[in-house]
């Protein structure tokens, strides 16, 4: 059985796709080859799963700890050729597109970060490696997916990876506070003069507009950087990543011009200039 037909009928997955089908990120995918389309979906479906256990609040610390350690059971039987449980939708992905299973795991890691505690003004550091985990990890499986080889590939993991995620704490401001969350980073708040680490406090002082720009001047330098490896024209199809680099590097800027101070509104782009992105990225091969 292809990885397209399997990966096809998985309930799963199809639920995926459907919730996602308003997103930027559906909108990336359907220029994929259907088997490709199909394999990111499985990608997204295992994300979706382990984030709604670190994000639904359903359950104790204790007892998110336990389903994340269930599904790092699932993928060591996966990769061990044993019965892989809930992980079972991704078999036919991981053996057609040599998916390695460290990057899985990495994922859950990152997930394990926001249920071990609320993460609340990390460290520069701190905030690097939850980016490694939650998007750069998910970067590497996609590469795979893409066709590219590994050392550009996970070059373009790395910095598009934390573009994305960065562009993503900005816009989540206030829907991350209201689940006790804030991951901007102490040393960007220290320097706008804000020395609290209560989500609600900090994104309630207009000078948080200050921490944000340092946030948002650190997505763009990753956002060149990942342009300067799809411009090497590297071997695999990069429509879809030079399409959410397009996207939501243009969210970034839209949220740059309207600030963050508050009361702040949530940044979305029209259909209209989203079609235009598309046409003037989401063709170019």
């Amino acid at each position: 059985m292809s990885a397209a037909a399997s990966v096809g009928i998985s309930p799963e997955v199809r639920a995926i796709e459907q919730k996602a089908q308003s997103s930027s990120f559906y909108t990336a995918m359907k220029l994929m080859p259907k088997a490709e389309r199909e394999a990111m979906f499985a990608i997204y479906a295992f994300c979706r799963a382990v984030d709604d256990i670190a994000d639904s609040g359903v359950g104790t610390r204790a007892e998110r700890h336990t389903a994340l350690d269930a599904w790092r059971a699932d993928l060591e039987s996966l990769y061990a050729d044993g019965a892989s449980g809930r992980a079972g939708f991704l078999i036919e992905t991981v053996k057609r597109y040599g998916l390695r299973k460290e990057d899985f795991l990495a994922v859950v890691d990152g997930m394990e970060m926001d249920v071990a505690e609320d993460i609340r003004a990390p460290s520069l550091d701190t905030l690097d490696l939850y980016c490694e985990g939650v998007a750069s990890a998910v970067g590497r499986l996609s590469i795979k997916v893409f066709g590219m080889e590994e050392r550009p590939g996970f070059a373009l993991a790395h910095h598009l990876g934390r573009a994305l995620q960065l562009t993503n704490i900005l816009r989540d401001l206030d829907e991350d506070a209201s689940i006790g969350r804030l991951y901007l980073p102490r040393e960007y708040l220290q320097a706008a003069g804000i020395a609290a680490s209560d989500p609600h406090h900090v994104i309630s002082n207009p000078t948080v507009d200050r921490a944000c720009r340092n946030v948002a001047r650190l997505a763009h330098r990753h956002y060149e950087d990942a342009a300067r490896v799809m411009k090497a024209r590297p071997k695999g199809r990069l429509r879809a990543p030079k399409l959410m680099a397009a996207v939501y590097s243009e969210i970034l800027r839209e949220m740059e011009k309207v600030g963050w101070a508050p009361p702040r509104r949530r940044v979305r782009l029209s259909k209209p200039r989203l079609a235009r992105i598309v046409l003037a990225h989401g063709l170019i091969g």
